[in-house]
């Protein structure tokens, strides 16, 4: 690197944002994520004794994915290459696999490629780097905010090991925030800025486990707050406000957070807790997701784990549906949020699910079992030739509407599928079929 090299890349740090130029470029100035990067943890092992194989760092933004790959960059003997697969194609991974050979053969070096977003890449590009993961040429280390199980081509998925990194904790930003307001090599401490504690406090608490979202804030405050008669920047509360304004939510319609936003909704309802299900439905309105998505799923809810416990739970989720169709947002929220809280309230059961999975399941091992002919269509010419529908009792013409006969297949005789709960309305079903069976016996 010549002179001209050198004072270029040090005036593009200078200029970087503050989030950049507080990033670590030790293990030891990382902050959080010790699940994966303790002194015993197998991570800091590997990257200690620069003995890495491919990895996958997957978490939400501003939780340390692209930091921990500088890290390894600094502390790594191998080549090491970065692209974002936001603006790469196939070309640029060519370039980097054709130089990666000649280092290997040439000089017996291992290059590491920094893939970030490396969800955005498609199936054909993420194809093209499987034979150079798995002979060595490239040690691969992705990073991606979406679950990677999804994203990420399942044979480089087997060739990796996963990472999840967590939002970090309060403490942890807090810890970033006091950093970035006083050090003066790094930091913001060379503009003599002062942050007032319930200013740190509520910056750590609205950045959501963001480092990134805090720090910018930071930055934008100190940049933007006029000095005080003591010649110095204060960041107050307010001006904490004023630079951070509204949490922004973490939820994409296509990424795992919303099945993982979803998942919570239903579990909630199923679970019986209304206060959780119409939190997590003011989650997905909120990222603006679609009211028809919702409703979908309430009316699945509500056949499938409230079922005849509560029959009217089905009657009042369809009418939802219905209705935020036909009004739309804001309102359908309220709509919603009536049909979410019902079902959540409401008794619970599940036997009518598994009555038609253990059918299905039957019909899967056993076959189409001949039906008993009294039960066959006889509406046709020569039907009791063939001895359909002979025998066949008409249950209106007993009491009760209900008699005695052979509905299942014959070998199927006894087989009980359905098998009413001791919840809500199933309890009057079975007192209902109970009663049925007692004085049919008694005719």
């Amino acid at each position: 690197m010549d002179l001209f090299e050198y004072m270029s890349n040090a005036k593009k740090e200078k200029e970087a944002p503050l989030a950049a130029r507080l990033r670590p470029t030790t293990l030891d100035e990382v902050v959080g994520q010790q699940h994966i990067i303790g002194k015993d943890r197998l991570l800091y092992r590997a990257i200690k004794a620069d003995k890495l194989s491919s990895i996958i760092f997957y978490g939400p933004p501003g939780t340390g994915k692209t930091t921990l790959a500088k890290v390894i960059a600094q502390t790594t003997s191998a080549e090491f290459t970065q692209i974002n697969a936001t603006v790469a194609g196939k070309k640029d991974m060519e370039e980097v696999v054709e130089k990666a050979k000649e280092l290997r053969g040439m000089y017996g070096r291992k290059t590491i490629l920094f893939i970030d977003e490396i969800h955005r890449f498609n199936k054909g590009q993420q194809d093209y780097l499987l034979p150079f993961v798995e002979d060595g040429t490239v040690v691969l280390i992705g990073a991606t905010t979406e679950n990677p199980y999804f994203e990420v081509n399942g044979a480089l998925l087997s060739r990796s090991i996963v990472f999840e990194l967590h939002p970090l904790s309060k403490e942890d930003v807090t810890e970033l925030i006091h950093r970035a307001v006083y050090d003066k090599e790094k930091g913001m401490g060379a503009y003599e800025a002062e942050i007032d504690e319930e200013a740190v406090e509520f910056l750590a608490e609205m950045s959501g486990g963001d480092a990134r979202h805090a720090l910018n804030a930071v930055e934008l405050g100190v940049m933007t707050t006029n000095r005080s008669g003591d010649g110095k920047i204060h960041i107050t509360l307010e001006v904490a406000q004023e630079c951070i304004q509204k949490r922004v939510l973490r939820y994409d319609k296509t990424g795992d957070n919303h099945y993982d936003t979803i998942s919570a909704f239903i579990k909630s309802m199923r679970g019986s807790d209304p206060d959780a299900a119409v939190y997590y439905l003011g989650r997905m309105l909120y990222a603006g997701e679609s009211v028809t998505f919702i409703a979908r799923r309430i009316m699945i809810c509500a056949s499938e784990d409230v079922g005849n416990a509560d029959p009217n739970a089905l009657t009042v989720a369809v009418s939802a549906a219905l209705a935020v169709e036909r009004v739309g947002m804001p309102e359908a929220q309220l709509i919603l949020s009536q049909a979410a809280i019902y079902v959540a309230c409401a008794p619970k059961s599940n036997a009518g699910c598994e009555a038609i999975y253990q059918a299905m399941e039957t019909v899967k091992q056993r076959g189409n079992l001949p039906i008993p002919p009294h039960l066959q269509d006889a509406h046709y010419k020569g039907s009791q030739k063939l001895g359909r529908g002979i025998g066949y009792k008409y249950a209106h013409d007993f009491k009760n509407h209900y008699v005695r006969q052979q509905y299942l297949p014959y070998e199927l005789d006894g087989t009980e599928f359905y098998k009413p709960s001791g919840n809500g309305y199933e309890v009057k079903i079975s007192e209902h079929m109970k009663r049925l069976k007692e004085e049919a016996e008694d005719d």
